[in-house]
């Protein structure tokens, strides 16, 4: 009979808000599981008051991932049918110390002789988290002692009989590449997510497995206390479409201690009294009192402080809105972006298009926003739409909404230059919304290869007839002026009215367009495509206020990236003027109106 099986949780919501289990199917072999749980329980926990062992104070939640890796292990056949395990938990709840017994657990029924397992961890201080509390366990326990040996200095712990050994590391690129991992555990996957060579040296780690059916990775995180980047971004996609059911793998099994996000729109996560939802040890290693005197400190020090808070004791994933002079617009940002958007598609639904231009040096984004005026209106709420957006005085204002959708593009430079945000950069390009050209890349024409691409997709609005001017900082034009020229869009022909550019005011003097932004994003008569690397430039947005002006600012000079953001103010600018129509709707329709 073949055995069948499913790894979504549906029904996660319900299940974490009552505190139930997340394991999404039974273990697949029980008796190898209850074999392996048995040992996993008689494990002493050594930093706690009396040194019990995990079955005397444990509660049951702490058995789902151990049962779920002990029992995917067929005896028959020697192979381990689910073989990747990934758990998001919050911190303090024995996330390092349940890694060192899995571990254990796995390297005493371990049957491969000279097996290695390997816990890998970021960096030195977080590989002793698991180290010390496996050493502890052997070192108390004679059973262990009589089987296994520590070896202190090299944070490894070798099998008397069959040479198998367990060894704990932190991780570069020379400790873990062309191991022949049996069992692999990575600890704080998050803070793999910030370098950029990460994914690229976990292959190495996990191509063990490729001679090793038995084998195994787990990935033991908590939530990135920036918005996640790298392999933590693959992995929380990945394992979230998994457990939603959008991804068929029952190779692979994860649990995900997280808010529904629907609680998380209503702020039930900031009440006390739901804090154990991601905390299933609330009241054992987690103390309650704790986290409520952490989260009021925070509350005092800060947006920056609490959004610290409740990516590392709650989970919640940091968003675009963390930070207290933040654009106030990214607070309905995500609300107002549209997957169905697409350059094809802003072109045939808008009657008028400006586009936006904003980019620095080699070591910058050069950024564009193509931001339209839609052919047709649509029904808002007159109580939050501006008078200038007024087409009828009677019923619902009927408006015209404004389309962005936007690109960047970087020079590899920037990869060495700002090494920190190389990873999202690298995810950015992954998505096709970043093109990373080579230093020196010119196409055939002569031109450079940035300017080539964006050249492009101005020609093409413009052949479409919707085109009403490039609008860019007049520090920025350098050498797209030539090129913009050279097709006859110039400055001169804003006396004709059509295909021109114009250099946009900046500083305070994009003060309006800003403003002009964030009502639309409010009253949704702007919306915008699904873009990451949108939501990173306007996440990135500084507000510096006067008595009088606001301007917008990058967070932190040099790494935080605006530029294609800054594109849709200097395209708002413009279209703000409300330019005439260069499409009817009607030629849409088959017919024209004269």
């Amino acid at each position: 009979m073949t055995l069948t099986w499913s790894t979504a949780c549906l029904d996660w919501r319900e299940r974490i808000v009552a505190g139930q289990s997340l394991l999404p199917c039974p273990p697949l072999f029980p008796q190898e599981a209850a074999a392996a749980l048995a040992v996993f329980r008689a494990l002493p926990i050594v930093d706690v008051m009396g040194k019990p062992s995990f079955g005397d104070i444990s509660r049951d939640w702490v058995y789902d991932l151990p049962s779920a890796v002990f029992g995917a292990y067929n005896p028959d056949t020697g192979r381990r049918e689910i073989n990747t395990f990934f758990e998001l938990i919050s911190k303090k709840n024995t996330k390092s110390t349940r890694a060192a017994g899995i571990m254990i657990t796995e390297l005493i029924r371990n049957q491969r002789f000279s097996a290695e397992f390997n816990i890998v961890a970021p960096t030195l201080e977080v590989a002793k988290n698991s180290a010390e509390p496996a050493m502890d366990m052997v070192a108390e326990h004679p059973d262990l002692r009589r089987i296994l040996k520590p070896i202190a200095h090299q944070r490894m712990i070798e099998h008397r009989e069959t040479g198998a050994f367990l060894k704990i590391v932190a991780a570069d690129s020379e400790t873990v590449s062309g191991k022949k991992t049996t069992g692999l555990l990575i600890d704080e996957l998050w803070l793999f997510g910030k370098r950029p060579n990460a994914k690229n040296m976990l292959r190495e780690a996990i191509g063990g497995l490729a001679s090793r059916p038995e084998g195994f990775v787990i990935a033991l995180t908590t939530q990135s206390d920036e918005p996640p980047a790298g392999v933590m971004l693959d992995w929380l996609k990945r394992f979230r479409d998994i457990r939603d059911g959008i991804l068929v793998n029952p190779r692979a099994l994860g649990m995900l201690y997280e808010f529904p996000p629907e609680m998380i729109h209503a702020g039930e996560h900031l009440k006390p009294e739901n804090f154990y939802i991601t905390n299933p040890n609330l009241g054992a290693s987690v103390d309650e009192q704790f986290l409520l005197d952490e989260y009021e400190q925070a509350k005092r020090e800060g947006q920056k402080s609490l959004v610290g808070f409740l990516a590392k004791h709650l989970n919640v994933e940091p968003g675009i809105a963390a930070r207290s002079d933040s654009w106030a617009g990214v607070e309905f940002w995500k609300q107002r972006a549209d997957p169905a958007i697409t350059l094809d598609e802003l072109i045939r639904r808008c009657e008028v298009i400006v586009i936006g231009i904003d980019g620095g040096g080699l070591d910058d984004l050069y950024g564009i926003t193509v931001l339209g005026r839609e052919a047709m209106a649509v029904n808002v709420d007159r109580e939050t739409a501006s008078e200038e957006e007024e087409t009828g005085q009677d019923g619902p204002r009927r408006v015209k909404r404004w389309i962005s959708w936007s690109k960047a593009w970087a020079h590899a430079i920037v990869l060495d230059r700002r090494k920190s945000i190389a990873t999202k950069l690298q995810d950015l390009e992954a998505a096709g919304e970043l093109v990373i050209l080579p230093n020196d890349a010119i196409n055939e024409n002569g031109l450079p290869e940035d300017i080539a691409q964006i050249l492009e997709i101005i020609l093409k609005v413009r052949d479409a007839g919707l085109l009403h001017c490039v609008a860019a900082d007049p520090a920025g034009l350098g050498e797209i002026v030539d090129a913009l020229a050279d097709e006859d869009i110039t400055a001169e022909n804003r006396e004709l009215g059509r295909d021109f550019v114009v250099g946009v005011q900046q500083s305070y003097g994009l003060m309006n367009a800003l403003k002009t932004c964030e009502r639309k994003l409010a009253n949704g008569t702007l919306i915008h495509a699904d873009q990451a690397v949108m939501d990173w430039c306007v996440a990135n947005l500084k507000i510096e206020p006067t008595a009088t002006a606001i301007r917008a600012t990058k967070q932190n000079a040099g790494d935080a990236k605006i530029d294609p953001a800054m594109a849709l103010f200097n395209a708002a600018a413009v279209m703000a003027t409300n330019p005439d129509a260069n499409r009817s709707i009607y030629e849409d329709r088959g017919i024209r109106i004269f």
